[in-house]
């Protein structure tokens, strides 16, 4: 049986420190970790922890001179130096050494070095908890450990984290960078739901694990949060959740329902104070669709005049702005500070170009106000449309003045009657009838009717024969129509432009590309256009042939209609498949001719408009056709929601589109005899199978929609 031999440790004393001297054979060279200043108030407050390791210095002959060396804890020998220097240490003071006889110094050096293994960094987050949980603050951690309060602010947040997901990270299943994602909420349940999801798809990226743990907050960069104010918001009770480990735009807040509820009475207190302009009625809402204020006449105000000190400021900063871009106009780059200083002046020159809007007050009493929140989270303030219902009747004129007394309230055109603004939250003020007019004619209505059918028939034979003034007059009665709603010299055409209207506002809509084109194109042409139509004619005539045809086109484009529009009781009388399938078919051809393409357009699927929307075989069709099989079986197990996000992420810049979007294969017309629906594209079969549908299924039909 072989004998084991027992080991010998070193033995251990306590040495003076003048006894002490620093050894060459030290392994250490290189600065790193802990300085020796932060090393020796570590040892100040704590006293040495770890004993040195020394050996006996000798003479020629071998014999013991009473001194040591330190090859293995130099930095701890420097630090007690650092001590002795400033007179908080002795130099006689005894200091734990262990003597080493025999081996290599270096040997021993390297090896404490070598062997000396660092705190899993678990370990340390664990530690910073028990610190703080014993009533050391956070700034008394950082100084105690030689860190900033930020680090220890960090290792405390993700000592919050799951300890089951602590385990996980313990094992090496889960990197530091997924822990600090989990770290945005302090809902441990829902940390370990998410974790659940993501191990088993392998969407398990840091950003991955962040959007999965906000997804039912709101971002503190979101419009809504930027207008109340986060300090407004946590102090009416709302929590917000915040990333200690990246940026993240001030975090989220938690609290949607009090958002909102903060939005809307801050928006409601800000109409309060505009109602005192005098406006008829005041429609509030966080954001209006594309196109809430069609069918509205627009009131023309005068811009505010400007005193000289401000148009003095104007010319300044004009000034300014021009000799900034001469001085760089050769330079790759601008320096940081003359940008930011070029971003001054333009805000300054846009807040006078804002400046506030005089009306008339009789104007004033019979229009009304949008107010909502801009993209910025500013305050929107829309002043000067009047509905239809409000506007001031004819005069008459065999009543003459009294009339027009009356419509004004009774007190002039520049008194208006006082009166209670209506203000409504995300809808428009109450309805109200028209007066009806009857105004009394000198011929009776068949004579005319009569003598003007023949003038009709002239002019229409007169109007064929000049292809010109027929175009023209096409022309003029378009821009009334899209210029100006509510003209009171009508035309002799019966041409209508009609624009429908879209019963389902899509989510987007009103800042998609296309929304602000037609928007920006409709406003540069209404710059140009006279402000009465009694001049639009020889406004018209006096454009070139381009300018008309270019403005014939915009006016044309407001009566495009390719809209689906499924069959429910309430439109049945005028809704039928075969004309939903005759007017696609028409804007089918009407967009191969313009050569449409919606990802061009700017349309792009997402969880809003298209994959939230829609059942998981459509989500997983979708992937499919744009991605391949692979990619549907990394996300086929997810639960709905977490599969639409996913989805969006797979189909981010592949161009795909769902079938209503795309151009439809001229060879395959579906329209086809009227009761045949063999040749209907999907997403209208269905709908043709329920057009005959009872009342039961039309209930149905309505509220699901």
């Amino acid at each position: 049986m072989t004998k084991v031999q027992k080991i010998t440790l070193s033995p251990s004393r306590d040495i003076p420190f003048n006894k002490l001297v620093l050894s060459q054979s030290n392994v250490r060279r290189v600065k790193a970790g802990v300085s020796i200043e932060q090393l020796a108030e570590s040892i100040a407050q704590r006293t040495l922890l770890q004993s040195l390791n020394v050996r006996a210095v000798v003479d020629g002959e071998g014999n013991e001179t009473g001194m040591f060396e330190v090859p293995a804890g130099g930095r701890r020998y420097r630090a007690l130096e650092f001590l002795v220097k400033q007179k908080r240490m002795a130099r006689t003071q005894a200091v734990p050494c262990v003597v080493r006889e025999g081996g290599i110094a270096e040997d021993d050096s390297l090896a404490e070095n070598d062997e000396r293994v660092g705190l899993h960094p678990l370990d340390q987050f664990r530690a910073f908890k028990t610190l703080s949980d014993a009533g050391l603050s956070e700034e008394d951690i950082a100084a105690r450990h030689f860190v900033t309060p930020a680090i220890v602010k960090q290792r405390l947040r993700l000592a919050s984290v799951s300890p089951k997901l602590h385990d996980v990270y313990a094992e090496d299943s889960m990197t530091l960078e997924q822990l600090m994602a989990f770290s945005v909420t302090a809902d441990q349940a829902r940390q370990e739901q998410v974790w659940e999801n993501v191990c088993r798809s392998g969407h398990d990226e840091p950003y991955q694990i962040r959007r999965a743990l906000t997804e039912n907050t709101v971002r503190a960069s979101d419009r809504r949060a930027r207008f109340v104010g986060i300090d407004a918001y946590e102090q009416a009770g709302g929590a917000v959740e915040r990333d200690l480990f990246q940026h993240d735009d001030g975090g989220w807040l938690l609290d949607v329902a009090l958002l909102d509820r903060l939005v809307t009475e801050k928006l409601t207190a800000e109409a309060e104070t505009i109602a005192r302009e005098g406006w008829k009625w005041i429609t509030v809402a966080v954001d209006f669709p594309f196109g809430h204020a069609m069918g509205l006449r627009e009131l023309d105000g005068k811009p505010a005049d400007l005193t000289a000190e401000e148009q003095a400021t104007i010319d300044a900063l004009n000034a300014e702005h021009a000799k900034l871009e001469s001085d760089y106009q050769d330079a790759d780059e601008l320096p940081d500070d003359v940008d930011r200083r070029l971003g001054e002046i333009e805000a300054a020159l846009m807040a006078f170009e804002e400046r506030s809007i005089s009306y008339d007050p009789v104007d004033i009493s019979r229009a009304g106000v949008f107010v909502s929140i801009d993209s910025e989270g500013r305050l929107s303030v829309d002043r000067g449309y009047v509905r239809p219902e409000d506007e001031a009747p004819r005069e008459d004129p065999a009543v003459g003045q009294d009339a027009h007394t009356s419509s004004s309230g009774g007190q002039g055109s520049g008194s208006p009657a006082v009166q209670r603004t209506a203000i409504s939250v995300a809808g428009g003020a109450a309805d109200t009838e028209d007066d009806d007019e009857d105004a009394a004619r000198p011929l009776p209505d068949r004579l005319i009717t009569e003598l003007t059918a023949h003038r009709t028939l002239a002019l229409r034979d007169a109007l064929a024969e000049n292809p010109a003034i027929a175009f023209q007059a096409v022309l003029h009665n378009f821009v009334l129509t899209a210029f100006y709603r509510f003209s009171s010299t009508g035309s002799s055409l019966e041409i209508g432009l009609r624009t429908p209207t879209f019963p389902a506002q899509a989510p987007g809509l009103r800042e998609s590309v296309s929304a602000k084109a037609v928007e920006a194109r409709h406003e540069s042409w209404k710059a140009r256009l006279p402000k009465g139509e009694k001049d639009l004619w020889d406004a018209l005539t006096a454009l070139n042939g381009t300018a008309q045809a270019s403005l014939f086109a915009h006016c044309a484009s407001f009566a495009v209609n390719a809209l689906y529009e499924p069959a429910n009781r309430y439109n049945q009388g005028r809704v039928s498949a075969h004309g939903v399938r005759t007017r696609l078919d028409q804007a089918n051809v009407l967009a191969r001719a313009v050569g449409l393409d919606m990802v061009q357009a700017g349309w792009r699927p997402t969880v809003d408009n298209y994959l939230g929307r829609v059942t998981k075989p459509r989500i997983l069709e979708a992937v499919r056709e744009a991605k391949g099989e692979s990619s549907v079986q990394l996300i086929d197990h997810l639960k709905k929601g977490d599969m639409a996000k996913e989805a969006e992420r797979l189909l981010d810049g592949s161009g795909w589109l769902p079938e209503p979007l795309r151009l439809a294969d001229p060879s395959a017309s579906s329209v086809e005899q009227e009761g045949e629906t063999g040749c209907l594209p999907e997403f209208l079969a269905d709908d043709e199978d329920q057009e005959n549908a009872g009342d039961d299924d039309a209930q149905q039909l309505d509220a699901a929609e």
